[in-house]
């Protein structure tokens, strides 16, 4: 895989968090390479590269609406580990997660918060917060 956009989104999501990126590609590649490509050629190759937001601010709102979508626990995992990585605190994301029981329902901002705890055990190294 290679092409400006391609490189461009790798790098992005790199400095979002390398290690999804490569698992990403590496859980693909045998079935469909093709979807792994678009899937960082698009969102982190046009779409989070553009100006206009740093980082953090384009992860806060990624995890809000992962929350808020409610069926997507792996991608969650995935962007809150990233939203620490880009400089997002625990108590930020528990806000995040809090603010979409308003908006998307308590029992998605129950199966968001479930996700951020196993973020936060995971990062620990432990098995209980």
């Amino acid at each position: 895989m290679s092409g400006e956009r391609y490189e461009r989104g790798w790098e992005k999501l790199k400095e979002i968090n390398g290690e999804a990126a490569q698992r990403l590609i590496e859980s693909l590649k045998d079935i469909a390479p093709d979807l792994g490509r678009y899937a960082i050629e698009f969102p982190f190759g046009d779409v989070l590269s553009r100006p206009g937001l740093d980082l953090k601010s384009r992860e806060i709102a990624t995890v809000a609406a992962l929350t808020a979508l409610g069926n997507a626990q792996p991608q969650l995992k995935v962007h809150i580990h990233g939203a620490l990585n880009v400089g997002c605190t625990r108590n930020e994301i528990i806000e995040i997660i809090i603010q979409m029981a308003v908006y998307a329902g308590f029992p998605a901002a129950l199966n968001g918060m479930s996700a951020a705890k196993e973020v936060f055990e995971e990062r620990d190294g432990k098995d209980d917060c």
